[in-house]
């Protein structure tokens, strides 16, 4: 039977009042019911016939994806680790133009003096070295810290920048080793783990995978323009931030 509808109705989760002839609230997208009014030739308004109730069948529920953070969801976070690691970075690069560098850094032997392995990661001996290594510590330090926080940075910076040059001091007789070429492609290797695993299972991911292949070669190889950057500690710092990586997916897939 035919009755005319109400002037308007409220939407129960918001409490505004709209027009009885939406389905949803335009205010906040809850639905007020299943179907529109149908509306008669006479101008009548009636409600529609509930159509037949389907036999539900069960459907499987897919496993809700992860959320992995872009570089525009990280800048809504406060990642106070890596910002501390930047501007000791750059500090670092005035340090070395007042201390003598065999002070703070790993140029030579250690001769037992293995705290140095901890601050060389600071220290840089060319601008252009400190860019490149400082922006992707940045930006990749940045990312990982929104996803898993400011404690996973620290610890994948220290271990592999200070691993990094750890190794090669143990290794070459002579070692040189400034800056933090090892602790920068760490945390970019760290970060990149989960969408590599994505592609690899042809599933979709949110990283930029070709940005981030630019910047790791040009981190991999400055030791061919700037002789503080170790090779050695360049490719162990990778090497140990892919395992980081990989152990940091197998904890969340748990």
């Amino acid at each position: 039977m035919a009755s005319s509808p109400d002037l308007f109705v409220v939407c129960k989760n918001c409490g505004s009042e709209v027009s009885p002839y939406i389905t949803e609230c335009p205010y906040c997208g809850t639905r007020l019911r299943k179907r529109a009014p149908k509306i008669e030739r006479d101008g009548t308004v009636s409600e529609p016939k509930p159509k037949k109730q389907k036999r539900a069948r069960t459907t499987r529920v897919p496993r809700p994806r992860r959320e992995r953070a872009g570089i525009g969801a990280a800048l809504d976070t406060r990642p106070w680790a890596t910002l501390t690691l930047v501007l000791l970075s750059l500090f670092g690069y005035l340090l070395l133009s007042v201390v003598a560098r065999a002070d703070v850094a790993v140029a030579g032997p250690i001769d037992g003096r293995w705290w140095k392995v901890v601050t060389s990661p600071f220290v840089y001996g060319s601008a252009w070295y400190e860019l490149a290594a400082v922006l992707a510590i940045g930006i990749y330090g940045w990312l990982l810290e929104r996803r898993h926080g400011p404690f996973v940075v620290l610890g994948i910076f220290f271990l592999c920048g200070a691993g990094g040059i750890a190794l090669t001091a143990a290794i070459d007789p002579t070692p040189l080793a400034l800056g933090g070429n090892s602790a920068a492609l760490g945390l970019l290797c760290a970060w990149a783990v989960p969408d590599l695993l994505a592609r690899a299972r042809g599933e979709d991911y949110d990283g930029d995978l070709l940005g981030t292949l630019v910047i790791a070669l040009v981190v991999l190889l400055m030791p061919l323009a700037v002789p503080e950057a170790s090779a050695i500690a360049g490719f162990a710092g990778a090497a140990a931030g892919l395992l980081c990586g990989l152990a940091l997916a197998r904890t969340q897939r748990v």
